[in-house]
């Protein structure tokens, strides 16, 4: 046991662990409804951005500017949802959106596998599509304030349990085991509050 301990610690890289942190941090405050989890996203993605790249994880890595854009994008969302209603109103997909929504994602991950793999030395490029398409998506229901991003983030973050544990991302895979966990709990609060709220309309913490 002590050998297997030193060896996961060999493997661990300080900058993936801050990075790991600041996702951390910006999951927790999505889930607690606070606006200031853009600070930490965009902090977080830009840090990973460079971890993904060096791992050869190119779609994750792209992944994460396009995740940088949609953090500055959905803080805008979020604060003119909250000028407009005097809060941040968090919504849900018709049935119908739903069946698009699930086609679109299953259409984006095999299209982006496949340039991954024509094109790129990447490494594991239809599993690595499948995390970053999953995650576009949920990224983009989150900016929206879609209950559903939640359901697609516990889907990504299961993905990417596998995937960082196959390219010794250790740190990396412990921080989507937490992730998990953290996205089942953040559907829950969402759910709950949306239940409790008039008309179907939840408050979002007002970021202070």
């Amino acid at each position: 046991m002590p050998s297997l301990v030193r060896e996961f610690l060999s493997e661990m890289s300080p900058i993936e662990g801050v990075a790991a942190v600041l996702v951390l941090v910006n999951v927790w405050l999505v889930a607690r409804r606070s606006i200031w989890n853009y600070a930490f996203g965009v902090a977080g993605v830009a840090i990973y951005g460079w971890v993904f790249f060096h791992a050869r994880l190119y779609s994750d890595a792209l992944l994460q500017v396009f995740f940088l854009v949609l953090n500055l994008y959905g803080l805008a969302k979020w604060r003119q949802s909250r000028a407009q209603a005097g809060e941040v109103v968090v919504e849900r997909l018709g049935v119908g959106k739903r069946f698009a929504w699930a086609g679109g994602i299953l259409v984006a991950i095999a299209v982006w596998g496949w340039l991954m793999h024509r094109f790129t030395d990447a490494s594991l490029p239809w599993w690595d599509a499948g995390v970053a398409m999953t995650s576009v998506a949920a990224q983009l229901l989150m900016s929206w304030r879609k209950l559903e991003n939640w359901w697609l983030w516990i889907a990504a973050n299961m993905l990417s349990i596998g995937l960082y544990a196959v390219k010794g991302l250790w740190i990396t895979m412990a921080l989507y085991v937490v992730l998990l966990g953290l996205a089942i709990w953040g559907l829950a609060r969402w759910r709950a509050a949306r239940v409790e709220a008039p008309r179907g309309r939840t408050q979002l913490e007002r970021g202070s």
